[in-house]
């Protein structure tokens, strides 16, 4: 999964010709720890969008970008725009369930 920063979150997320889902997260937070690998497992298997991460510690202009208050937070970007949210760790099917749309 790509780590994306400030600089490059216009390119890798706001001008993908596909979804993109945005894990915002931290180092120490468990919950997002353990939503981690889920994420790596859809982002393999599948091409129609890609994941990537968002460090909120790292950058916090992102993460007060988009409202992000509590982590782990998913955010499902197509064409620029925020079209689905998840918060919180979930099990891989419920968000398998929650990205049906894109997957």
């Amino acid at each position: 999964m790509k780590e994306v920063t400030t600089a490059s979150f216009e390119q890798d997320v706001l001008q993908s010709d596909k979804p993109v889902v945005v894990d915002f997260w931290a180092a120490w937070c468990g919950p997002c720890r353990a939503v981690s690998p889920i994420l790596e497992q859809i982002d393999s298997e599948t091409e129609k969008l890609d994941v990537v991460k968002v460090n909120v510690d790292q950058e916090p202009d992102l993460a007060m970008r988009y409202n992000i208050t509590s982590i782990p937070a998913m955010k499902v970007f197509q064409n620029g725009e925020v079209v689905h949210e998840l918060i919180g760790a979930r099990p891989k099917p419920a968000i398998e369930q929650e990205l049906a749309a894109y997957l």
